[in-house]
């Protein structure tokens, strides 16, 4: 039977989950809570769920997943399934206090209105961006944390090579 190799264009499912079980990305529509969608395009990463549509396609080594998954899928033949476990630091790192910063009321536009758990980006005077959550507001001031969601986090996916295309 065929192994994938790098360099392969691939068709794969996958499910990540964090090390207490929750699921945080899924190809496979049952394993996500599409409550959450705003709409039915489940496979744009700004409706709010983080699941993709169905499986997934992509060139091993091409840099579209981390490269342990692409290193997962080598040797791989259609049908098998791997699991796969990323420790935090390989991921999206290890959680950063000092990216948790305040911000005084008055430092922002008067017509902000942030709730804890808003994600927004902030800009400054050279055109920089930084995307952050709001993690707590009070009258004078409030906290955003600049942490990408993950960070911290061991990630545990588990991959299903469909089909190699």
């Amino acid at each position: 039977m065929a192994q994938a190799k790098k360099g392969d264009k691939v068709k794969i499912n996958y499910t990540g989950t964090l090390p207490d079980g929750t699921v945080f990305d899924s190809t496979l529509e049952d394993e996500c809570d599409h409550d959450e969608c705003e709409t039915d395009d489940c496979g744009d990463d700004e409706c709010g769920c983080g699941c993709e549509s169905g499986p997934m396609e992509l060139t091993i080594g091409g840099g579209e997943l981390f490269p342990q998954i692409d290193d997962a899928l080598t040797g791989m033949s259609p049908g098998e399934k791997r699991t796969v476990v990323i420790p935090a630091a390989d991921a999206f790192g290890e959680y950063d206090q000092e990216k948790v910063f305040t911000v005084p009321r008055s430092d922002l536009p008067e017509d902000l209105k942030p709730e804890v758990g808003d994600e927004l980006v902030l800009g400054n005077d050279d055109d920089e961006e930084l995307g952050v959550a709001v993690v707590e507001v009070s009258a004078d001031s409030v906290t955003f944390d600049a942490n990408h969601p993950l960070a911290g986090e061991d990630l545990t996916f588990e991959v299903e090579l469909l089909e190699i295309l």
